[in-house]
């Protein structure tokens, strides 16, 4: 599937990826870093090759908001891994560092996000075809996370 390069390549990327924001998770990008999260280069090389076998687009209110209306929200694909794992991939402003697309452990999501889409991959996806959808820029008019977790959710 991939080259040894490219795997180490995109592990090194998921590292970044995967820098837990839990303030990213419940409000805006930024906050700490998880010690319990994966840290190991195999743990988030396994992670990004893994098979995603159901997807949920997710919305929750922006910041100071109490409600979601429509564009005035954040949205993500929170993913289901064959051992049952949840994992949340959105994108923000600041939210990564070589990519504003970033993959969170869904246990640090606050109850304010919402289901507004389900759909079964049947494993036809990993969780680094998320990543590649979500894509690496942020723009609030031409490439935000409503396009990002869009993208993500197309066959």
């Amino acid at each position: 599937m991939f080259s040894s390069k490219t795997i180490a390549s995109l592990a090194i990327l998921l590292a970044v990826l995967v820098t837990i924001v839990a303030g990213g998770l419940s409000s805006g990008g930024g906050g700490k870093t998880y010690s319990y999260d994966l840290s190991k280069m195999s743990d988030l090389t396994k992670l990004y090759n893994s098979r995603v076998y159901e997807a949920d687009r997710m919305k929750r209110p922006l910041d100071g908001m109490p409600f979601a209306i429509g564009a005035l929200s954040h949205s993500g694909v929170r993913v289901t891994l064959a051992d049952g794992t949840k994992w949340l991939v959105h994108k923000g402003k600041d939210y990564g560092i070589s990519s504003q697309t970033v993959v969170v452990d869904a246990r640090h999501m606050s109850s304010n996000w919402k289901i507004i889409e389900t759909k079964n991959f049947r494993g036809t996806k990993t969780v680094s075809d998320f990543v590649k959808a979500g894509g690496t820029d942020y723009s609030l008019i031409f490439d935000n996370c409503h396009d990002g977790s869009g993208r993500m959710m197309d066959d």
